[in-house]
């Protein structure tokens, strides 16, 4: 993996950036202060954005590529539309990563350190920014939590079919063939 300073124009923002939310919760200054405390990442198959387990103070914002959320050595989801932010939950909880996220095609993320970010407008003195970061994320996690919750409820609902499907199947087969084979104790 690569990583570069990210130096913008003053006032000008890439294309690739403009439709990133995340970005748009920023007043024009907040996003050039934003944007300067900011690097790219150029990730090559396999390069690890975010290791589970590890400490680090970034939010990351993919621009280009697919990348794999993965939990131990399973996959448990994969980030590929532009703009997607991950990492947010660092910025409120300051514990261990929960995940890792590997990129699974070549890859290009911005790298926000929010923790450069508190420097440069520390919460007493301008709590205008740090509203604007927080209100994002927090719709940022109601939105993950609801997609979550979405997924959870299909998922209870296909294991209740499969069930009734298989209760269904137990009824029609004879008793024998439905009656549980005894250990024979020794």
């Amino acid at each position: 993996m690569k990583e570069f300073a990210y130096i913008p124009e003053e006032g000008e923002l890439p294309a690739s950036l403009r439709a990133v939310p995340f970005l748009n919760a920023f007043n024009d200054e907040q996003l050039d202060d934003v944007l300067n405390s900011s690097s790219l990442l150029q990730c090559d198959v396999g390069d690890h954005i975010i290791k589970e387990g590890t400490i680090d103070s970034r939010i990351y914002i993919l621009l280009s590529g697919t990348l794999d959320v993965c939990v131990g050595d399973k996959k448990v989801a994969a980030i590929s539309r532009s703009g997607d932010v991950f990492g947010e939950l660092a910025l409120v909880n300051h514990d261990r990563r929960l995940a890792s996220v590997v990129a699974s095609t070549p890859s290009v993320c911005l790298a926000v350190d929010q923790k450069f970010l508190q420097d440069i407008h520390p919460r007493e003195e301008d709590p205008a920014f740090h509203a604007a970061l927080y209100e994002f994320v927090a719709r940022l996690v109601v939105k993950k939590l609801d997609t979550t919750s979405r997924r959870l409820a299909e998922v209870e609902r296909e294991l209740r079919e499969l069930r009734g499907q298989q209760d269904s199947a137990d009824g029609q087969r004879p008793k024998a063939a439905r009656a549980t084979p005894r250990r024979r104790v020794s």
